[in-house]
């Protein structure tokens, strides 16, 4: 995710607290929609939707932090 602000990201994630619980929470939702996906874990089609929104929303979210920061 953003790979052209890698740098950016690690460096967020040590010092900015709001940032890295965004960031684990997005990487934690991509793990969970892959495992229903997957059928490692049960869920219906809806559940599975509503966490691709969160997840989007929180990669708004990052991207927004991100941008920010850069300036």
């Amino acid at each position: 995710m953003f790979p052209e602000y890698r740098e950016l990201i690690s460096r967020l994630k040590g010092h900015d607290l709001h940032f890295t619980r965004l960031f684990d929470r997005h990487n934690e939702l991509d793990q969970t929609i892959k495992n229903m996906e997957s059928r490692i874990q049960p869920a219906t089609v809806i559940e599975i939707e509503q966490l691709k929104k969160e997840k989007l929303a929180l990669k708004d979210q990052i991207y927004a932090v991100l941008r920010q920061a850069s300036v």
